[in-house]
């Protein structure tokens, strides 16, 4: 799955807007709110499966449940 679709289909509900851009020689960083919450290039690595996920996951905080998971 996707980055794009797996942080839509968990956090669709907070969400305002998400925008793609593309880069030169396979940048690949993901802001939030101006704070990079991963860099390839500083990482030296691409993303593993899941970790921009459980990275927004800290971002938002344990009061912010996944889409559908609301109690």
């Amino acid at each position: 799955m996707s980055t794009t679709k797996e942080l839509l289909a968990a956090y669709q509900h907070v969400i305002e807007s998400l925008t793609l851009y593309t880069g030169d020689k396979g940048v690949f960083d993901v802001i939030v709110d101006g704070e990079v919450l991963y860099s390839k290039h500083r990482e030296g690595r691409h993303a593993d499966p899941g970790e921009i996920l459980e990275l927004f996951t800290q971002w938002v905080g344990p009061d912010v449940p996944r889409y559908g998971a609301e109690t």
